[in-house]
């Protein structure tokens, strides 16, 4: 993964931001990586956490410690469905507010009882399981989950654009494995993308958030439909645009809102057609 390539013009957008602190890259269709931007500084992932979350899960998944069929929690849910959001938790709710696969309600518990239940499974607390399966292999040595695993994994530029390359030509399971998560899961349910809005259907995988038809949208106007990632209400995103074959990241210090929905896109179809795409 070759770093220090040719600087992307793209990337003058990030220097007019309403933020203090902004470090941003993006992986071209050769694997080159470029980024801007202090690659050191830690920033709150915020729910960018949960496809490291999902990542983790679905390796233990995948090694037999769990399965996506198990059931997690008192009320019946499986596991696929909480990774989905379709378990019928609201956001922080304690209690189940709607049946399972009836709507797509994105949900912090039900990512907090996936760690739960990996953990139990495992006998290995999630933090560590989190770093000994998901950061110490992709070598992200700055990058710890300091509380819930929804919302609370820090880290840095440089490690996020590790965990990036991950999304766009995973190592750490089967290909297979990749497919699932990064496919539409219960297609036909319409949810809610916090901040964003109402959308039917709201396609989602196991972890990542699938673009589908969603507009407005936090990605670039000209990615593909397939393009599939996740934003953090702390003013961060990673996308991954399987057809293009590039990924785009960034972290900043301001929360997300009108700000970001429009420099994002902005900032993600200047990169393609830099690149191309």
């Amino acid at each position: 993964m070759p770093v220090g390539a040719a600087q992307l013009q793209s990337f003058q957008l990030v220097e007019s931001w309403p933020v203090t602190t902004a470090a941003a890259g993006v992986i071209d269709q050769f694997g080159n990586v470029h980024l801007h931007g202090n690659t050191n500084t830690r920033f709150r992932l915020a729910s960018v956490s949960k496809v490291m979350t999902a990542w983790a899960t679905l390796i233990a998944v995948e090694d037999g410690t769990t399965s996506l069929d198990a059931e997690v929690g008192q009320h019946g849910r499986t596991l696929r469905q909480l990774l989905a959001h379709a378990g019928g938790y609201g956001f922080d709710a304690v209690e189940p507010i709607v049946s399972a696969e009836r709507k797509r309600i994105y949900s912090n518990t039900g990512y907090d009882m996936i760690a739960q239940h990996v953990a139990e499974a495992s006998g290995i607390e999630f933090d560590e399981y989190l770093f000994e399966a998901v950061f110490a292999p992709l070598q992200m040595s700055s990058t710890e989950l300091l509380g819930s695993a929804a919302k609370d994994v820090h880290s840095t530029l440089a490690d996020v654009a590790l965990f990036a390359a991950e999304m766009r030509h995973p190592t750490l399971f089967a290909r297979s494995t990749f497919v699932e998560a990064t496919s539409v899961q219960y297609s036909d349910l319409e949810g809610v993308v916090p901040g964003l809005g109402r959308y039917s259907p709201c396609p989602w995988g196991l972890g990542p958030e699938i673009k589908g038809a969603k507009h407005p949208h936090w990605t670039a106007t000209r990615n593909s439909s397939s393009t599939f990632g996740h934003f953090g209400g702390t003013g961060t995103f990673v996308w991954v645009d399987p057809v293009a074959n590039v990924a785009c990241f960034a972290l900043t210090d301001r929360e997300f809102d009108e700000w970001a929905l429009s420099a994002w896109p902005s900032f993600g179809d200047a990169v393609l057609h830099e690149l191309g795409r």
